[in-house]
């Protein structure tokens, strides 16, 4: 178990840092800007890793870059020098520092500082220049456009896109976090880091993917998943939810039998809905050419019947939600469902096409 010292512990990094590491066997030591340079001198003779993540992005003058990025850096190599402590060190750069800015130089100096002190010291070095991130726990109009278009978007508020076209490079935090993890692990090899999985995304598409998900609660299409970056930034919109706004409603469909309600439906993964029926009724009474179901019953005590439409053989399966059962609805068989219980019978059901009223697919014919 080591020790771990984390500086910048209640920024955007640093929260997503500890949120891991306190989920593996270390002690977690942290660092904030409420805390004095005797407190850092104090969790420097103890710890025996330092993951140094504080820094200044946006200040009001210019020369806070320095004195938060550089100057807290060689205040960190200094006291370790001073109590001859070898711990391994991680800084948190960026690709700024390859950049002619107050913001890249000071980043600059401060892994020139970190890299001497690596040689004098002989003590293990990494440096993370990272590119964009994004997740959970960014500041919105701070850390990233991400983070400011997901809190925008949430709650219906403009965005502003000067080009379009201007491709961006962004990495997921998680993916920074386990690279960092890896170091602590000893799987790297000290000096310059990479983080493998970054992204390239035009800001219109960025864009549209976040306008989709927000979208994604009216129409109720399915969130797009369909690669690695969609998912973790799917994952990273819905943290921008207002606190009061995590739930919203779905449209029903009710009368005296019970009600029909539909969750997501998709052109390419068809429909999720569930069906409410009151007891002793009987729903379905149709066959379908193409398209094929899946029900489930979660709660209550319900008979699926089925009949080939061109027999007179009716094949009956019970289904209860007290042993969660899921029944195969195929082409070419009229079916319906019949809530035998004293209760609503409950019934989750997937249709392999979200239903289109042009082209409806559905056959009246009693069973």
């Amino acid at each position: 178990m080591s020790t771990v010292l984390i500086t910048g512990a209640n920024g955007f990094l640093g929260k997503n840092v500890r949120s891991i590491l306190e989920k593996l066997d270390h002690e977690i030591l942290t660092f904030d800007k409420e805390n004095s340079l005797d407190e850092l001198e104090a969790l420097l003779i103890k710890c025996d890793f330092i993951i140094h993540l504080a820094g200044v992005n946006r200040p009001e003058n210019p020369t806070d870059f320095y004195t938060g990025n550089t100057e807290l850096t060689e205040q960190i190599c200094t006291l370790l020098h001073k109590h001859s402590n070898k711990a391994p060190l991680i800084l948190s750069s960026s690709v700024q520092a390859e950049r002619d800015n107050d913001y890249g130089m000071s980043k600059k100096k401060a892994e020139n500082i970190v890299l001497a002190h690596g040689k004098e010291m002989q003590s293990l070095v990494y440096i993370f220049r990272f590119k964009n991130l994004y997740g959970k726990w960014s500041r919105p109009n701070y850390n990233s456009v991400v983070a400011t278009w997901c809190y925008n978007i949430a709650r219906g508020l403009t965005v502003q896109i000067d080009n379009p076209t201007t491709e961006i490079k962004l990495c997921y935090v998680d993916d920074a976090v386990d690279a960092m993890i890896s170091v602590l692990d000893g799987n790297v090899s000290s000096g310059y880091c990479e983080v493998d999985e970054v992204n390239m995304v035009t800001l219109q598409d960025l864009y549209a993917s976040l306008l989709s998900f927000h979208a994604s609660r009216e129409n109720l299409a399915y969130p797009d998943q369909s690669t690695p970056f969609k998912k973790k930034l799917y994952a990273t919109y819905l943290s921008y939810l207002d606190k009061n706004d995590f739930s919203y409603p779905l449209h029903s469909k009710s009368d005296e039998r019970g009600s029909f309600t539909e969750v997501f439906r998709d052109k390419k993964n068809g429909q999720i809905s569930i069906n409410i029926a009151k007891p002793g009724v009987v729903k379905g009474q149709h066959w379908h050419s193409t398209k094929i179901e899946k029900f489930m019953v979660v709660h209550g005590n319900g008979i699926i019947r089925f009949r080939d439409v061109f027999s007179d053989e009716i094949i009956e399966y019970s289904v209860s939600g007290e042993s969660l059962t899921c029944v195969d609805i195929p082409a070419g068989y009229v079916h319906n469902i019949q809530n035998v219980g004293d209760d609503d019978l409950v019934t989750l059901m997937w249709a392999s096409e979200a239903f289109n009223p042009d082209k409806p697919d559905t056959n009246y014919k009693e069973v």
